[in-house]
């Protein structure tokens, strides 16, 4: 994985998890899960781009976004480039 793909996921604490892949901390630390998505965006997108993974409240995957200007390994079928 790229260096700057990134996983926001609920800690025990009730705070929202903005970390980068193979971290072993946090980058940082939110109150709801839409400020660490959007930290966690901004941080890819100055970084070149990348994988942003979101897990929910149980812990699961929920959605993995190639945030731009990130190298999609799965593009839609239906883009024209």
């Amino acid at each position: 994985m790229p260096k700057n793909d990134r996983i926001v996921y609920k800690r025990a604490d009730g705070l929202w998890a903005n970390k980068r892949m193979g971290a072993e901390r946090p980058a940082d630390l939110h109150p709801t899960q839409k400020s660490a998505l959007n930290s966690a965006e901004t941080m890819i997108k100055h970084g070149g781009g990348g994988e942003l993974i979101t897990k929910g409240v149980d812990g699961k995957i929920r959605s993995k976004d190639t945030i731009y200007p990130g190298n999609d390994p799965c593009p839609p079928r239906d883009s024209e480039h």
